[in-house]
């Protein structure tokens, strides 16, 4: 296994009206991202991530019960199997964002990662749940609506090709879980979002080059395109990049149009930044225990 990989992330627009049938969103979405899947790996991506909760729009922009439809097991629903078999065909990983459900009426915001043979290695469940509004048409980021917060920690997968972390849009704000997947031995964290200009842009090339550089790991983040009626709450604005572990953005996409971003990590590179910021080392975890307690 060599110290360069290529990784391609996966930015797309919504093609379907929100106001349509949840089997249309999820029929239209799947096959044009195995479309982007397949164009990915023809271009050499060893490691690929599509966005968050891909098949249909951010339907979190309202609370509709109808939206529960689309759920599905993990790993056993159809989405997750799907592309079991197209990562065994392609020879790639990849990193799946779906919506999962469990049992009768529990539900979590999910990403399936899957092996270059196909194999089902496990999977991440979003910790922090948004419940926020976006603006004065009564839209917004009503998450605890759809989704429990997760419950499976911050895992780490060995993949084919890398090391390979997962934490969900609204998690990259929290410095904590960030550290965890570093210490859980993550070479590289995608963090597939679904994010609107006028709330969080700012953000958007701050926050995730600090965690690159804070944990010594690469960081995938990316981020949907377009404005999805019949809610229109904001231009996602796309601009899905990965970042090195000394916080320089390697490839960036645009900000409005489908795009396949393919760029190369070097985990030569990790161990190199490592060994000049000892971070690890230098941690004082006896001393953060006031971080863990219920505070007024």
């Amino acid at each position: 296994m060599g110290n360069k990989v290529t990784i391609g992330l996966i930015q797309a627009k919504n093609d379907v009206h929100g106001d349509e049938p949840v089997h249309v969103h999820k029929e239209k979405a799947i096959e044009k991202h195995v479309r982007m899947v397949r164009e990915a790996a023809a271009k050499g991506a060893q490691i690929i991530c599509l966005q968050e909760i891909f098949f249909g729009p951010y339907f979190c922009a309202e609370q509709n019960t109808k939206w529960y439809e689309a759920a599905e097991e993990v790993p056993d629903g159809p989405t997750t199997q799907l592309f079991q078999s197209l990562a065994r065909e392609l020879g790639t990983v990849i990193i799946l964002p779906v919506y999962e459900k469990v049992g009768i009426g529990t539900y979590y915001n999910t990403a399936a990662v899957i092996d270059a043979d196909g194999t089902y290695l496990g999977k991440y469940r979003k910790q922090h749940i948004p419940h926020v509004a976006a603006g004065g048409n009564g839209c917004g980021f009503w998450e605890k609506y759809y989704f429990k917060p997760g419950n499976l920690g911050y895992p780490v997968f060995d993949t084919a090709f890398a090391k390979v972390g997962v934490y969900i849009c609204y998690d990259r704000h929290f410095p904590e879980g960030a550290r965890l997947l570093g210490l859980n031995g993550a070479e590289i964290v995608f963090n597939p979002s679904a994010t609107v200009a006028g709330l969080s842009e700012y953000l958007w090339k701050l926050e995730q080059p600090a965690h690159a550089v804070a944990n010594g790991y690469y960081v995938a983040a990316i981020n949907r395109v377009g404005v999805e009626p019949p809610w229109n709450m904001g231009e996602f604005y796309g601009q899905s990049y990965l970042v090195d572990p000394r916080g320089q953005i390697v490839a960036i996409g645009s900000r409005d149009q489908d795009e396949v971003v393919i760029a190369e990590m070097d985990k030569h590179l990790i161990h190199e930044v490592r060994n000049t910021w000892q971070f690890y080392r230098d941690r004082r975890p006896e001393t953060y225990e006031d971080m863990v307690k219920l505070l007024p």
